[in-house]
């Protein structure tokens, strides 16, 4: 039951992470933004983190894939950072 309960709620958080990336560059894409791409940028790599998660811990439970998750979430901060010091400019 808790296996169920946690798909549900990884699934959730990737369903809801790929919905803002696609909304951040929908609007990227009709204001040509520079902080908008980057922010939709962030938000698919934070998707892959969450789909990545999804198969750690609900669909291939024999496989550890933590150092695989860290990957597109520090390069999601790091593109959110760069997009944020792009925007003082």
């Amino acid at each position: 039951m808790q296996l169920v309960v946690a798909g549900i709620v990884y699934g959730l958080c990737l369903l809801t992470s790929l919905v803002c990336a696609a909304l951040v560059l929908a609007s990227w894409f009709r204001s040509r933004t520079r902080f908008l791409f980057w922010t939709g940028a962030a938000f698919v790599l934070l998707s892959i983190n969450n789909l990545i998660l999804l198969l750690d811990r609900v669909i291939l439970l024999s496989i550890d894939f933590w150092p695989w998750r860290q990957i597109p979430a520090v390069l999601a901060v790091l593109v959110l950072l760069y997009g944020f010091s792009r925007r003082v400019e």
